[in-house]
């Protein structure tokens, strides 16, 4: 797997989150040995950021900022009323997977005037993990476009917001109209343990892919 150049920053302020390794903080450990640059995507309001702040082990970088007026103009606010802030560049964290294998995380905007901006962020990275919310499936399709145009391989995590609607994987599969090798799963955004296991399975996928093409 291709390695990436490898950024410190501050802790976290609130200590290690569950399932994470109780020394983690700044630096690296001495035994890391690849480092692997992930996108975590979506539509607008979707939980990117929420996901790379639930497992970065150092303190996250957000750019996160309030919403305008001029902003509701553009930003379709259905579903997601109480939304006041929104991402106008990235969201950067890190996860130490193994003793030998870490990941940085860069969540993109998910709105399309942020395009340009999002492809800069896509440059160089493994692969990719598409959040999607059942109330608004339609919104995915954009996201998961621009990674076939850029062709990176990604997975579709189904972010379980409080009070939206559960579908078989079937009927999600037919309605994103996912090719049958892309992994779907369901994770919370807000929890360690289900947001470790959509990454997981996305490195997974993207292990198997490595090895097909070796």
């Amino acid at each position: 797997m291709a390695s990436v150049l490898a950024s410190d920053g501050p802790a976290s302020p609130n200590g290690p989150a569950p399932n994470r390794p109780a020394d983690a903080g700044v630096y690296l450990r001495d035994t890391v040995r690849t480092a692997v640059k992930l996108l975590v995507v979506g539509p607008f309001a979707v939980g990117k950021t929420t996901f790379v702040g639930t497992l970065s082990e150092i303190r996250p970088l957000r750019t996160e900022e309030t919403m305008t007026q001029a902003g509701a103009l553009v930003d379709d606010l259905a579903g997601v009323e109480g939304k006041s802030t929104t991402t106008v560049a990235l969201d950067f964290g890190r996860l130490t997977l193994s003793d030998e294998l870490v990941l940085y995380l860069f969540g993109a905007p998910g709105q399309q005037r942020f395009t340009s901006i999002w492809k800069d962020i896509a440059h160089g990275a493994l692969g990719a993990l598409v959040l999607v919310d059942t109330r608004r499936l339609d919104q995915s399709f954009e996201v998961m476009d621009l990674l076939e145009e850029l062709r990176i391989p990604y997975a579709v995590a189904v972010n379980t917001f409080d009070g939206a609607p559960p579908f078989p994987p079937d009927e999600l599969r037919d309605a994103l109209d996912l090719l049958p090798e892309t992994p779907l799963m369901s994770c919370d955004a807000r929890d360690a343990t289900s947001s470790t296991r959509a990454l997981v399975t996305l490195v997974e996928y993207l292990l198997t892919r490595t090895q097909e093409n070796a």
